[in-house]
């Protein structure tokens, strides 16, 4: 029966793919969910492209510019992008493992990645994970052919690995990695050194070309990418043994959640193996475990140090598949892999039923729902807006001011129905997200502001209030996302002036 699915699979890869696009295309539409903070946050990149923001460069703005553009400021079309980009891996990933070990052994791969959970959101929701996938799994395809196709013409393929590393660097920082492995491999293996003097240049090229916008930019934006990159390494507190155990297990359970358990505990089984036999490894699937499996090991000893953020996990399963597909060819782990993709599929159908049934049975905001995220910023936009339009006499003329989380901002300028510029305060006065970055109001004097935070009056900044000749409260509106608070609404007439933010990099969580 497997075989059959196998073969099947290798024969009509083409339709499969075309039909698994389709499908995905269509539970866009169906699905009802809001979009997450952070889709609606680089959407609000988008409406201003440049060559970096604050936190991340800019692939994943240009490619929701994109779409938007065609398609309009909609989920359906902002959420696009990622399902042509899971496509374009998959068919990518097909190719790899085929030139490397067979065609049974390319489609073995693609139904390893359809039975993880992960692919469901990074083919679902689009934040920088879709491109960084996509051009993560192209960069192996090219860096492959280019170290063992026995051909004499191999710089078209080094020059195209370059230019999908390129792209996955600007998707995010983290694909300097891969020049990093390549580097890492080339000295190992003396036999390839040669390489060093031309096709390793004609590989960095484009790469150094992607990255020279990226430090322009952060050059004339106080470094701002890299302060925040920062800021994600290094042991900030001291934590308890409970508190540490805690944030150790979270991004296990995290790891168990998105490859699935059975096929996250053999890729951990097979890096391990791997690792103590490295010197007997062919230089095919060294290279393979220094792209993928190696760099996941590392992550997960970085847990024990410090929170490690669960998705910086998901180019690195690519290649372990890779690696397990061969495994499987070579008649190892047969019985292990079909239970693995077995229980994966059951979990992958769940992640995709899930939302439905929440509807069905009415259990939102319970403990059982993780969609909680995916809800309420439309119904919440839509109280606001009534507000709005109410109390003020020309309510398209009066600026929004989000006095909160960056999402606030974004989600407002999403879901309200003129698509505003959001404003967002910062208390601090230091820059914690890119609507620091861009220009506040200053050229915007005299004028009225709509401002909607979960503070009360009592609690607002006297630093916000005093920029206004007038500031006072119209009214709240429940927040759908905790029933117990309220978000407050406020009014402040004639902008006097608007604070400077210090020169001083922050997180906001």
């Amino acid at each position: 029966m497997f075989e059959k699915l196998l073969i099947l699979t290798e024969r009509h890869i083409v339709l499969l793919l075309s039909g698994i696009f389709v499908l995905r295309v269509s539970y866009l539409f169906i699905n009802g969910l809001d979009l997450i903070g952070d889709e609606s946050y680089y959407w609000d990149w988008s409406r201003r492209p440049d060559w970096c923001y604050y936190s991340k460069p800019p692939m994943v703005a240009w490619l929701i510019a994109a779409f938007t553009a065609v398609g309009g400021d909609n989920a359906v079309a902002v959420r696009l992008p990622a399902v042509a980009l899971g496509t374009v891996t998959l068919g990518y990933l097909f190719a790899t493992t085929k030139e490397a070990y067979s065609p049974k052994a390319g489609a073995l791969a693609v139904l390893l990645v359809l039975a993880m959970p992960f692919n469901v959101l990074a083919n679902f929701v689009m934040t920088i994970d879709a491109p960084l996938n996509c051009f993560w799994m192209m960069s192996l395809y090219y860096l492959r052919r280019a170290l063992f196709d026995n051909n004499d013409n191999t710089l078209g393929a080094w020059f195209w690995a370059g230019v999908t590393t390129g792209a996955a660097l600007l998707s995010k920082q983290v694909a300097l990695l891969i020049p990093l492995m390549l580097v890492c491999f080339l000295i190992i293996n003396q036999d390839r050194r040669h390489l060093v003097k031309r096709e390793l240049l004609w590989y960095l090229l484009p790469v150094f070309i992607s990255l020279l916008p990226i430090v322009l930019w952060n050059q004339q934006h106080d470094w701002v990418m890299f302060g925040h990159s920062k800021g994600h390494f290094g042991i900030k507190e001291s934590l308890t043994v409970t508190a540490w155990l805690e944030q150790t297990s979270s991004f296990l359970l995290y790891q168990l959640l998105l490859a699935s358990p059975v096929l996250f505990v053999l890729i951990l089984i097979m890096t391990i193996n791997a690792n103590s036999r490295f010197a007997r490894l062919g230089q095919q699937e060294q290279f393979f475990l220094l792209m993928g499996p190696q760099l996941l090991l590392g992550i997960l000893i970085l847990s024990f140090l410090q929170k490690v953020q669960g998705n910086w996990s998901a180019p690195f399963y690519f290649s372990a598949v890779i690696l397990l597909s061969g495994k499987w060819l070579m008649g190892e782990w047969k019985k292990y892999l079909k239970a693995g993709i077995g229980l994966g599929y059951v979990m992958v159908l769940l992640t995709y039923t899930l939302p439905v049934v929440i509807q069905t049975f009415n259990l939102h905001n319970t403990v059982i729902d993780p969609t909680f995220r995916f809800r309420h910023w439309n119904e919440l936009a839509k109280s606001v807006d009534q507000v709005r339009q109410e109390k003020l006499p020309k309510p398209d003329e009066a600026i929004i001011i989000a006095l909160g989380h960056r999402f606030l901002a974004s989600q407002l300028a999403f879901y309200l129905p003129d698509h505003p510029f959001v404003f967002r305060y910062e208390p601090s006065g230091q820059i914690t997200s890119q609507y620091e970055v861009w220009p506040g109001p200053e050229g915007q004097l005299g004028k009225t502001a709509f401002i909607v935070t979960e503070q009360s009056e009592a609690t607002i900044p006297v630093a916000l209030k005093s920029v206004f000749g007038d500031f006072h409260q119209v009214g709240t509106v429940p927040n759908p996302m905790n029933p117990s608070s309220r978000y407050y609404l406020f009014i402040g007439e004639n902008l006097k002036t608007w604070p400077k933010l210090q020169k001083i990099i922050g997180n906001i969580e």
